[in-house]
């Protein structure tokens, strides 16, 4: 291997030097605590050192890398406390998650790193997300992300590189090449030859670089990153490395060619740079000897620390309150007394519009958004208003930018994103789901994203523009679900939820956009979320109910005189207000559960649990349910109104009152 020192001093090969044997003596000892039973699991990155290292140092501090499993010498070369980040690979409280995930999967705002997920592909949409606040505030910074060769295969690699090259953001794309994916080679992971091809595909720049050769991986990364401050755009560099041992320590290598070791180990990565150095007389036999002491001594005490810290002891409050950031919020009442009539679609563009005035760290992002208002409108005019780096057409790429509303917090950032349609949803899912809902649990980062979700069925669109899809985030601790059902809680809630630093599932029933208007302030306001709304007063039955359900109950009222019932908007389905549906259970004793999800595994199904586990005593009949057919929603109008089950609720209401 060939060294080729170019300007460095000897010092800035002496640091390459230290943070190589730091990373390889922290990984051997690893080893041998795992073996010792006194860690549970490791990734060994023995071979990809130098990558890490390099990668790391060419970067200013307050640059953020967002590295892989494989990348100790990342989180080391930052100067993470060794203390620290033993107790995390204990499962410590001292370490970056309080014991509640593994090795690397954590973030560090104080040293500017963001740790992965498993699911490897995600964090490269989060790296977008932080150089695009890097890029809207002005800021001459670079962001690095890590992706190994099998990660590259999904559909994260490609949403993320294209956002970038479209949006000229500043984005090292580190591709750290293998040659397998645990046991799966590249030729069966893809049909080119180096991920330099992919380069040219997407618009933007590839260079290919030993990965081995920690001076030319630091010397590389140092010269891109310089060119892409001045000139902000995306890059992407190759590394071609290999890894010494398995997947991960549990692994079999058999599926590996003995040569292929051989071939490697002469390029060790620490070995090859030591013997270079000792060569060039920047290191003697006599100052290496101090170093590896020194290196050692901090590992050690680092271990004796870490091992001195206690098993963390469960806390059930404490676990569930920090599914989300601290938060208090302050209602606003509308400033002035005005009010006009607006209908719903209305009210959500004017909550919108008030709070990008309110917050200027807030961006909008979405297909169609910006010179065409959004399909629905609701964003009509805001280009004028706010400009198009804060209103933001998208390509139709939902995991990618819900991710860069991940990596827009990190950045001190809020963001709305549109989705068009609700059923969209599902190509975003795993960034949701995942990443903004489990990281402040995770590592203490609030995602402070609302997601905006056009909902509902009754305008004949048929099975992908019409589910309802609340649910499936009903049994996702960490987020926050908001759906309300007239002109002035969208608004309220809609500005609750931007100000709220948590991620809030916002569902707009479509079909309300344009049907239903009403006299609401002028002014901005906020209503609470996870508080309940009594529609209608009665003593008869209750229905609890939300979105839709709310104006179908109302009909019904209406075409049933001598009847006299509560209706309880819930308003929020997650958190759900309790205490309010107590309330109208003892009062009246019988209750019916309404929505226009399909039945089974509904949000109906949760309440009713709930109020027979906890009202059974106050109950003068069991509680019922109506919701949609088990089914798809149908596209033909006859067919999608006998999937609804508006047109059954009053024989349910009959049914009820007949117990």
């Amino acid at each position: 291997m060939s060294f080729n020192r170019k300007e460095y001093t000897d010092d800035d090969l002496l640091e390459l030097y230290r943070q190589v044997a730091l990373s390889r003596m922290i990984e051997e000892r690893m080893l041998t605590l795992l073996r010792q039973g006194k860690i549970s699991k490791w990734f060994s990155g023995i071979g990809q050192e130098a990558i890490s290292v390099g990668t790391t140092l060419a970067l200013e501090p307050d640059e953020y890398i967002l590295p892989l499993h494989r990348n100790l010498g990342v989180f080391t070369s930052r100067n993470i406390p060794l203390d620290k980040l033993f107790a995390q690979f204990q499962g410590k409280k001292t370490g970056f998650t309080k014991g509640r995930d593994r090795s690397f999967h954590f973030g560090s705002k104080e040293h500017h790193l963001v740790g992965m997920i498993s699911h490897l592909g995600p964090q490269l949409a989060v790296a977008d997300g932080i150089a695009l606040a890097d890029l809207l505030d002005r800021k001459e910074k670079v962001t690095l992300v890590y992706s190994g060769d099998g990660g590259a295969s999904e559909g994260d690699f490609h949403e993320a590189l294209n956002v970038a090259a479209v949006w000229n953001l500043p984005v090292i794309f580190l591709i750290e090449n293998n040659g397998y994916s645990l046991s799966t080679p590249n030729s069966e992971q893809f049909k080119f030859n180096y991920f330099i091809d992919k380069g040219p595909s997407y618009g933007i720049d590839a260079l290919q670089i030993d990965g081995n050769n920690v001076v030319e991986v630091y010397d590389t990364i140092r010269q891109a990153a310089a060119r892409i401050r001045k000139n902000p755009g995306p890059i992407l560099i190759e590394a071609i490395t290999f890894r010494m041992r398995g997947h991960e320590e549990a692994s079999s290598t058999k599926y590996v060619p003995q040569e292929l070791y051989e071939k490697w180990a002469k390029k060790d990565p620490v070995e090859t740079f030591e013997a270079y150095l000792l060569g060039e007389k920047v290191l003697t036999p006599r100052l290496l000897t101090t170093i590896r002491e020194e290196l050692r001594t901090q590992i050690e005490d680092g271990i004796t620390k870490a091992f001195a810290e206690p098993i963390p002891e469960a806390n059930a409050a404490e676990e569930v309150a920090d599914m989300y950031a601290p938060y208090r919020p302050e209602l606003i009442a509308p400033a002035t007394e005005n009010k006009s009539e607006k209908r719903f679609v209305d009210a959500i563009s004017d909550g919108l519009r008030q709070s990008m005035e309110k917050y200027p760290e807030l961006v909008l992002m979405g297909q169609d958004i910006a010179e065409y208002g959004g399909v629905f409108k609701v964003t009509e005019g805001f280009v004028e208003a706010f400009g198009k780096e804060r209103v933001r057409n998208t390509p139709l790429c939902e995991s990618a930018i819900v991710g860069i509303g991940l990596g827009l917090a990190i950045k001190g950032k809020k963001s709305v994103i549109e989705m068009q349609f609700a059923d969209f949803v599902t190509s975003a899912f795993n960034q949701i789901v995942n990443n903004l809902a489990k990281s402040h649990y995770r590592w203490g980062q609030n995602a402070d994203v609302v997601v905006r979700m056009p909902t509902g069925a009754g305008t004949a669109a048929g099975p992908f523009h019409s589910q309802s899809t609340e649910a499936w985030f009903f049994h996702t601790p960490g987020l926050k679900i908001v759906y309300p059902s007239s002109p002035y809680d969208a608004k309220g809630l809609l500005n609750a939820a931007i100000a709220d630093p948590n991620p809030v599932m916002f569902f707009e029933h479509k079909l309300l956009y344009r049907s239903i208007a009403s006299q609401i302030p002028d002014a901005y306001y906020t209503l609470e979320i996870g508080k309940a709304k009594l529609v209608t007063e009665g003593e008869d039955f209750s229905i609890i109910t939300y979105g839709m359900g709310v104006h179908w109950a109302k009909q019904a009222l209406q075409a049933m005189p001598e009847v006299n019932a509560e209706i309880l908007d819930l308003c929020t389905l997650l958190p759900w207000d309790k205490e309010a549906v107590e309330k109208t259970v003892k009062k009246t004793g019988r209750v019916l559960v309404l929505h226009e999800d399909t039945l089974t595994g509904g949000i109906g199904a949760e309440i009713s649990a709930w109020i027979s586990e906890n009202c059974f005593r106050f109950l003068d009949a069991p509680v019922m349910r109506l919701a949609s057919l088990d089914t798809a929603v149908p596209f033909s109008a006859s067919l999608e109104q006998a999937f609804l089950p508006n047109q059954e609720l009053k024989e349910k209401i009959r049914q009820l009152l007949a117990y």
